[in-house]
C-alpha cells in the first residue's frame, strides 16, 4: 500500500493532545506516505491551547486538524463529584459529531483516490468511539498516554469487577496485578476506583473497552518497564505497541508566562553550578493547600538545597477563607528573605526547558507520566509527590517497581495526611546525593530512552511494526 490515512481522536487536555501530535509526527517521520487527521475537542478553560496546537502542526503538511463543533458541557456538579465521570460524559456528547466527520472523510475518499483510510487511533478515554470504527469497517487502536503499569491496571479492573462488582475500599488488602513485581497497595490506586459518585463506574466503562481495540499503543519503552510489558508478549489480543518516549521537547506556552519572567528564570539557572538545584513543579493542574505549601517550604529551607519552585495558586478555593491571589501569600512569613540567593519561587515555569538545564540536579514532581518521561530523558532523578489521577500508581512504579525515584509520599492525596517538612528534607537530601543509586540508574535509563527511538531501537521497531500492520491490512 502507498498512501494511507489515520484518524486520531485525542481526549481534550494539554497532555493528551500534545502527546497525540508528537506520536503522529513519529509515524510520519518513519513513513512520509502516512497522512493523519486529528479531530480536536475543545474546552473553554484552555483557550490558549488552540493556537499552540496549530503551531505544533504548522510545519507538518501530512497532519490535518479538524475542530469538532462545541457541545453542551456536563454540569459543574458532576465535575465536583468525579472528574472521570465528567470527562467520559463529555466525550460521549462528542460521539455524534465524530461519527459525522469520520463519515465525511470516508465518503470523500473515492475509489480513485490514492489515499486510503486505514484506521482510527483513540485516546483511552475515547473508547466509546470504537463503535464508530466498527460501523465504518475501520480497526480502532487505543493510544495510552500513560505507562504499562497503568495499562495493566486497566486490564485488571474488568475481571475484578466481574468477581466483586463494587468500588475499592481504602481498607482492602494489597492487590496482585499481572505485570507488577510487587503486590500493589490499594492506597496508590487512582482515586476514581474508590469513588461512589460515578468515578468507579466511569473507570470501569473506560477499562472495559480496551479488549475491543485491535491494538494498544503505549507511551513507554521496553527497557523502562520490561516486567510490565512481558505479559503482552504472549500473542494474545489486543496487540501492544510500546512507542515511547513520545515527547514534545520544545515545551508548552502558558497564558501566565511572559518573556521577562522566562528570562528571569533562565538567568537564575545560568548562575547556578551544574546539577546543584532542585526543580519543584506539579503540572498544569497541580495545586496544594496552604498547610502543605508551608511544610514544603520549611523542608526546602532545612535541606539547604538550591531550588526553583513553580508554585501555583489553587484554581478553586474554599468559600469563607481568605482569597489567595499570589503564590507568595501561601509561604511562611519571612521564607523568601531567608532563602534569598539559593531559591527562587515563580508562578509558572517552562518545565521541559528547566529540566534540560545543566543546573537542575533533581525534580520534585506530581509524577504525571509525561513529566516522568521528560525527567528520564534529561537524566534528572525524581522525588515523588503525586496528587491526582494515576499519579500515585506512577509514583509506586517509579520508586518501588523500578527504583528510579525517591519516595517522599507514594499515597499522597490532596485531602489526606500532608507531607511533613522533615519528610521533604529527607527526600531532598537523598535525591541530591551525587552517589545515590537512584541517580546512577536514572542516568543509565536516560541513555536507553534515547536509543529506543533511534533506528533499530525497541520503540523505533515497534512504530515500524504498527505501520506495517495497518498498511498491510492485518486487521
Amino acid at each position: 500500500m502507498g498512501k494511507a490515512e489515520l484518524i486520531f481522536i485525542p481526549a481534550p487536555g494539554v497532555g493528551h493532545i500534545v502527546s497525540t501530535i508528537e506520536f503522529a509526527n513519529s509515524l510520519i517521520k518513519q513513513d512520509g506516505q502516512l497522512f493523519i487527521t486529528i479531530l480536536v475537542m475543545k474546552l473553554p478553560i484552555t483557550p490558549f491551547l488552540d493556537a499552540y496546537t496549530k503551531s505544533l502542526t504548522a510545519s507538518q503538511p501530512n497532519i490535518n486538524l479538524i475542530d469538532l463543533p462545541q457541545v453542551d458541557l456536563p454540569s459543574l456538579q458532576l465535575f465536583k463529584k468525579s472528574v472521570e465521570s465528567y470527562v467520559v460524559d463529555l466525550i460521549d456528547r462528542y460521539k455524534p459529531h465524530v461519527k459525522n466527520v469520520v463519515t465525511d472523510i470516508m465518503s470523500s475518499r473515492t475509489s480513485s483516490d490514492s489515499v486510503s483510510v486505514v484506521g482510527i487511533v483513540l485516546d483511552f478515554f475515547c473508547g466509546c468511539m470504537i463503535d464508530i470504527g466498527n460501523e465504518m469497517g475501520l480497526p480502532s487502536f487505543i493510544f495510552l498516554t500513560s505507562g504499562s503499569g497503568f495499562l495493566n491496571l486497566m486490564l485488571y479492573l474488568p475481571s475484578r469487577h466481574e468477581q466483586i462488582g463494587t468500588e475499592f475500599s481504602s481498607s482492602d488488602p494489597d492487590v496482585s496485578i499481572p505485570g507488577f513485581v510487587n503486590s500493589v497497595p490499594v492506597t496508590v490506586l487512582p482515586a476514581a476506583v474508590f469513588n461512589t459518585d460515578g468515578g468507579y463506574d466511569a473507570y470501569i466503562k473506560v477499562a472495559q473497552r480496551f479488549k475491543d481495540a485491535k491494538g494498544i499503543i503505549i507511551n513507554t519503552f521496553t527497557e523502562l518497564e520490561p516486567y510490565a510489558i512481558e505479559p503482552f508478549n504472549n500473542g494474545q489480543a489486543p496487540k501492544v505497541y510500546p512507542v515511547g518516549p513520545v515527547l514534545n521537547l520544545k515545551g508548552q506556552p502558558h497564558p501566565d508566562m511572559n518573556r521577562s519572567q522566562w528570562d528571569k528564570i533562565m538567568e537564575w539557572l545560568d548562575e547556578q553550578p551544574e546539577s546543584s538545584a532542585v526543580f519543584l513543579c506539579f503540572g498544569s493542574a497541580g495545586f496544594f493547600n496552604v498547610p502543605q505549601v508551608k511544610e514544603i517550604a520549611l523542608g526546602l529551607e532545612q535541606s539547604g538545597c538550591k531550588f526553583l519552585w513553580s508554585l501555583r495558586v489553587p484554581l478553586i478555593q474554599d468559600e469563607g477563607t481568605q482569597i489567595i491571589k499570589k503564590p507568595e501569600e501561601m509561604l511562611p512569613e519571612g521564607f523568601l528573605e531567608r532563602v534569598e540567593g539559593r531559591g527562587m519561587v515563580c508562578g509558572w515555569a517552562p518545565q521541559v526547558e528547566v529540566l534540560g538545564h545543566k543546573a537542575i540536579g533533581g525534580f520534585v514532581s506530581h509524577c504525571g507520566w509525561n513529566s516522568i518521561l521528560e525527567s528520564l530523558w534529561h537524566a534528572v532523578p525524581i522525588v515523588t509527590l503525586p496528587i491526582y489521577a494515576e499519579q500515585q500508581l506512577n509514583a509506586f512504579t517509579m520508586a518501588r517497581e523500578l527504583g528510579l525515584a525517591v519516595d517522599l509520599k507514594l499515597d499522597y492525596r490532596p485531602n489526606g495526611e500532608i507531607a511533613k517538612a522533615e519528610e521533604v528534607e529527607r527526600a531532598l537530601k537523598c535525591l541530591m546525593d551525587s552517589d545515590s543509586e537512584v541517580r546512577k540508574k536514572v542516568k543509565d535509563m536516560a541513555g536507553m530512552a534515547r536509543k529506543a527511538g533511534m533506528e533499530g531501537g525497541s520503540s523505533f521497531n515497534s512504530i515500524l511494526q504498527f505501520i506495517e500492520d495497518i498498511k498491510g491490512s492485518s486487521y
